[in-house]
């Protein structure tokens, strides 16, 4: 599995609830497009965290690359209804950053081979 990991903090007077309930229905649809294999959302508790810690972490799960990028391409075409699920999370958000992650080992590592 591949994770794409978003980290963000929502513009001021965004409604919590409001941003939860779009992140929910972007990657629903993202899903039902056989597009990502699950997604999660999770808001900073008790303050605990980086000092440059954003307030919410959200995940993409995608089985590889190459899905990652058929979402990526879907979300890209900037054509409904796609777009509109985009807008509705992107617009409430800033401090946003991004990173991508995988299973370790893969599984095709072989052991005893490596030079380095």
């Amino acid at each position: 599995m591949d994770f794409y990991h978003i980290y963000c903090d929502l513009k001021p007077g965004v409604p919590d609830m409001d941003f939860a309930e779009s992140v929910q229905r972007y990657f629903a649809h993202l899903k039902d497009q056989g597009l990502i294999e699950g997604s999660r959302i999770t808001r900073r508790k008790l303050g605990l965290g980086p000092a440059d810690g954003t307030e919410f972490h959200i995940w993409l799960e995608t089985r590889d690359l190459a899905q990652l990028d058929a979402a990526f391409n879907h979300v890209s075409s900037r054509s409904e209804p796609v777009e509109s699920f985009h807008h509705a999370v992107n617009s409430k958000v800033q401090n946003v950053r991004f990173t991508l992650y995988r299973d370790f080992p893969d599984p095709q590592r072989k052991r005893g081979e490596e030079r380095f």
